[in-house]
Parts: structure tokens; sequence; C-alpha cells
């Protein structure tokens, strides 16, 4: 068959507002290990309530509605203490664990299979109408109180780290912490959930602590270099360690717990 005759790709379809609720509803068993049955799920996560509530309400929106849709996720953020506008985007399995807090925009656009949690913002930083809030990839994972602002786009799978302050473009498979968020190496969980969703975002390495521990080290070289031993932080007498100030508690980084990535 010549490329005349080839058919056209079919868009994907999306489920219908019930079976997006139903799919909302059973990825949080593979994302929350407290949840017992679906019946505890559907009366008593606030995270369910908002997104059944803006299910109801994206779909007026989209018809043109405008006072009904907002009211919804009106009385959506009176119970919950979640505002989502119903102009945005959302994909299937949405998940907000806890949800207190949480905004996200009218032009947020939200993949699939994406977790949130609480105190997160999808925010805007321009007045002017248009695209102004994230854009976030299947499988995203951001943390308690990480705050996404402006037009910015985070590719598939990418981890934000919790109170993180996200204002560029994040590539795929990519964690980032910080305020201003910045890229850092993370190794990948050994235990996804089924549609590949790595939970292990606490398993990050500290950019700060690293960059003052090759600071301590560098300035270690360079005492030996020049024959200066009085403040080593690893003295083999007490005369070595600096009397002004207590350098061993306050430089030297404890081992962390287990199941913690060392710096």
């Amino acid at each position: 068959m010549n490329a005349i005759n080839e058919p056209l790709p079919q868009p994907r379809r999306r489920p219908g507002v019930w079976a997006a609720i139903a799919e909302d509803v059973d990825c949080i068993f593979d994302r929350d290990p407290a949840a017992r049955t679906r019946f505890e799920v559907y009366t008593t996560y606030p995270g369910v309530h908002a997104v059944i509530l803006y299910r109801l309400a994206h779909p007026l929106w989209h018809r043109g509605w405008r006072w009904l849709p907002r009211f919804i996720s009106y009385l959506a953020r009176i119970w919950t203490s979640i505002d989502i506008h119903p102009g945005a985007t959302i994909g299937q399995r949405f998940f907000i664990d806890h949800g207190a807090g949480v905004v996200i925009g009218e032009t947020a656009e939200v993949g699939d299979d994406v977790t949130l949690y609480h105190g997160v913002t999808l925010g805007g930083t321009s007045w002017h109408k248009g695209k102004r809030h994230p854009t976030l990839g299947n499988g995203c994972v951001v943390g308690a109180g990480a705050k996404i602002l402006g037009p910015v786009e985070l590719g598939e799978h990418v981890k934000v780290g919790a109170n993180s302050v996200v204002i560029g473009d994040v590539p795929a498979n990519s964690t980032v912490v910080g305020i201003p968020a910045k890229i850092v190496r993370s190794r990948r969980s050994q235990s996804l959930t089924p549609h590949g969703i790595d939970l292990d975002h606490h398993l990050i390495p500290d950019p700060v602590a690293g960059a003052i521990a090759c600071l301590l080290e560098r300035i270690r070289h360079l005492e030996q270099e020049v024959g200066i031993h009085g403040c080593l932080l690893h003295g083999t007498t007490p005369e070595d360690e600096c009397e002004s100030c207590e350098a061993v508690k306050v430089c030297e980084v404890p081992n962390p717990r287990p199941g913690y990535p060392k710096v």
C-alpha cells in the first residue's frame, strides 16, 4: 500500500467523565498504601472530591459555560481547600495526595499519571490572557509545597522536590530541587508503580550540601599544600581543631539513615 492509500492514524479517544473518575480512583491504590477500599476513597479523600468536581466542570467550560463551572470549582475549593480552574487540562489517572493548598491555574496542562502533593501551585506569572501556566508531562511527581510558575514545560517523568520553585523548562526524566529549581542527579527507584511512576521523590541529593562538601575538601587540599594543619577537620590531636568554632559539628555531615542517598 502506498503512502497515499495508507490510513491516517486515529486520535486517541479519551474516556468519558465517569470512566475518567473511575480511573482516578483506581490509580490511588497504586500510589497510596493507606487506601483500603473504594468506599473509603470516595468518601474521605479530598483530592478525589476536588478531581471529581473538576471532571464535571471541565466539559461545561469547553461548551462555553462560564459561571456554573466556576461556581463548581468554588464549591470544591470551600470543601477541599483545592483550587482547580475548570479551564485547566488534566489527563487520566490524576492523583492529589492530601491535597490542602493545591492550586491549578486556567491554562495549566497536566499529562497522564501525574501525582501532586499538598501545597503545590501550578501558577501563572502574567496578567495577559493566553498560555500563562505550566505544562506537565506524563508521570510527573511534584513534592509538597513546590511552585511551578509560568508557561514552563516539564517533560515526562520529571520529579520536583518539596518546596522547590520551578521557573524554567525541565527535560524529561530529570529531578529538580531548590529555589530556583536546578537539575540534580537522581537514582531511579526500583519500585515503580504499574504505570511507571517513581514515587521515591525523597531519594534526591542535596546540591547545597554537595557544594559545601566539595569546598571543604578543596580547602583541606590547599591547607596541606601550604603546610597549614591547625584547622583540619580530621586532625589527630585536639590542638589540630579550630578553637573559634565547632567545625566538626557544623561541617561534618552525619551518615544518612538507611535508604537515603549520601551526598
